[in-house]
């Protein structure tokens, strides 16, 4: 059984698991090789603007993505580091929601105030992105003379 249905199927069963998401798409909430998902079964569980689901997608693989809207239709999801979003996204689709992050072996729960205004913010500069990515390049590069 491959790594991915172990984690579906432990959230089946009612457990929460705690993964190592790979890539840039949710950058800078994860930096691949250092932070920890801890995703629990979204069952039951009301989704919102803002949550970071677990989803299969329907081409097969697991992605880790934030819900951008919520519509009768289903979700449409966007990494952090990205502009563009996904969907819809079925409830079916959905396996987990993320409910904290481990970092240097410290847990910060998705459901602190500060995390959520946090989260939705970024949301709300998903436009802008591509302007303040290139922003922070042409600062770095700018140290760099110096």
């Amino acid at each position: 059984m491959e790594k991915k249905q172990n984690i579906e199927a432990l959230l089946a069963e009612e457990y929460a698991v705690r993964i190592k998401p790979q890539g840039f798409s949710m950058y800078p909430l994860f930096v691949p090789g250092r932070d920890e998902a801890v995703i629990e079964p979204a069952d039951g569980r009301k989704l919102r603007r803002g949550d970071v689901a677990l989803y299969r997608r329907t081409a097969g693989i697991l992605v880790l993505h934030r819900i951008w809207k919520c519509r009768p239709e289903g979700f449409y999801m966007v990494g952090d580091n990205q502009k563009e979003t996904e969907g819809p996204i079925g409830r079916a689709q959905i396996k987990g929601i993320l409910t904290g992050v481990v970092r240097d072996g410290h847990f910060f729960s998705a459901s602190h105030p500060l995390y959520r205004f946090l989260s939705l913010f970024w949301l709300w500069l998903r436009p802008l992105r591509p302007l303040l990515s290139r922003m922070v390049s042409r600062l770095k590069r700018y140290k760099k003379m110096f």
